[in-house]
C-alpha cells in the first residue's frame, strides 16, 4: 500500500513537498494518540480536570496574545512556564503516584482493553434514589442521628473512596438508617454515593480551612464543605446536635433545609442524565402514529 502511494506521489504529486511516511511513523502516531487519550481520560476522572479547564482558558488568552503580538503577556507566559510545570507536579503528586501504581499493577494490553471508548461514565441518581435519600435524612433528623453523605458528580472520588470500607450496595432508606445508627461499625465517617449505589462507608474527607464558616459548625459540616471545595460533589449533612439538614456544594453551605429544599438540590444532580424522556415521548408518538395508520387502512 505504501509503495503504491509512493509511486503515485512520484508520478503525479511531484509538485507537492510531502513528507515520507513509513510504517514506523504510523505506529508512532497511533501510540502517541493512545497515550494522549489515556492521559485525558485520567485527567477527567481526577481533580485535575477542573484545573485542566482553567489552563485551557489561560492558553486561549496566550494564543490571542501571540496572534496580536502582545509582547508583555508573552514574556510573562514564557517566564512562568517552567515554574508552572513544577508546581503542577507538586500539587498533583498523589494523583501521579496513584496513576503509576495502577500502571504497574496491570499489563499494557489489559489497560488498553479496559478503556471503553465513547462511553459516558457519568451516572446520575434516579428519582427513586432521591426519594430514598430525602426520607432517610428526614427520619435521621427527627431522632438527631448524625450523617455525612457525599454524592459524586463528574469528578470521581476514588481517592477518598479507598479510605473507607467498600459497600457497593443499592441505596435504600433502610440501608442508610442502618449505616448511620449510633454505635454501629459503619456510622463514623462519610459514605460516598455513585449513581444509585453506595460504594463506600466510613470515608475520611478533607476539612475546610474557610475561616468564614460559623464556629458552631462541627467536623461533619467542615468535612462537607472541604470535599465540595475540591470536587463538584454534593454533600448532605444531618446534624447530630440539632437534627438540621444542610447541603454543601462548590464551597458553600446551605443550612436548615426542609424536604422540598433538599429535593431541589438533589434534582440539580440530574442535569447530566441522558435525555431518555424525550426518547420515550418520541417512541410513544411513533407508536400512536402507527396505530392511527392501521386504523385508517381498516
Amino acid at each position: 500500500m505504501l509503495s503504491m502511494f509512493g509511486t503515485f506521489r512520484d508520478k503525479y504529486l511531484t509538485w507537492l513537498d510531502l513528507p515520507v511516511i513509513t510504517v514506523i511513523d504510523i505506529v508512532e502516531i497511533i501510540i502517541i494518540a493512545f497515550l494522549f487519550y489515556t492521559v485525558l481520560v485520567w485527567i477527567k476522572s481526577t481533580r485535575a480536570w477542573m484545573l485542566f479547564k482553567g489552563l485551557t482558558v489561560i492558553l486561549v488568552f496566550v494564543l490571542a496574545a501571540a496572534i496580536f503580538q502582545m509582547s508583555t503577556i508573552l514574556w510573562l507566559a514564557e517566564k512562568t512556564l517552567n515554574v508552572g510545570v513544577i508546581a503542577l507536579v507538586i500539587i498533583f503528586q498523589p494523583e501521579l503516584r496513584r496513576a503509576l501504581e495502577q500502571l504497574g499493577r496491570k499489563s499494557f494490553l489489559i489497560g488498553m482493553a479496559s478503556i471503553d471508548f465513547g462511553k459516558d461514565q457519568v451516572e446520575t441518581i434516579s428519582e427513586k434514589t432521591i426519594n430514598e435519600l430525602i426520607r432517610a435524612c428526614v427520619e435521621m433528623g427527627k431522632v438527631k442521628t448524625g450523617a455525612l453523605i457525599v454524592i459524586e458528580d463528574t469528578v470521581v472520588l476514588s481517592e477518598y473512596e479507598r479510605t473507607g470500607i467498600a459497600v457497593d450496595a443499592v441505596l435504600t432508606n433502610q440501608l442508610l438508617l442502618n449505616i448511620f445508627e449510633k454505635n454501629t461499625p459503619l456510622h463514623d465517617g462519610a459514605i460516598i454515593i455513585r449513581g444509585n449505589r453506595i460504594v463506600s462507608a466510613t470515608c475520611y474527607l478533607p476539612l475546610s480551612d474557610n475561616m468564614e464558616l460559623s464556629k458552631e459548625l462541627g467536623t461533619r459540616h467542615r468535612a462537607a464543605v472541604g470535599i465540595s471545595e475540591i470536587s463538584d460533589s454534593l454533600t448532605i449533612v444531618v446534624s447530630e446536635e440539632t437534627g438540621g439538614i444542610s447541603v454543601a456544594r462548590e464551597g458553600g453551605l446551605v443550612r436548615n433545609l426542609d424536604q422540598e429544599g433538599l429535593r431541589k438540590h438533589l434534582k440539580a444532580l440530574q442535569k447530566y442524565e441522558p435525555d431518555t424522556r424525550r426518547k420515550g415521548i418520541l417512541k410513544r408518538r411513533l407508536k400512536n402514529a402507527k396505530q392511527d395508520n392501521q386504523e385508517d387502512h381498516e
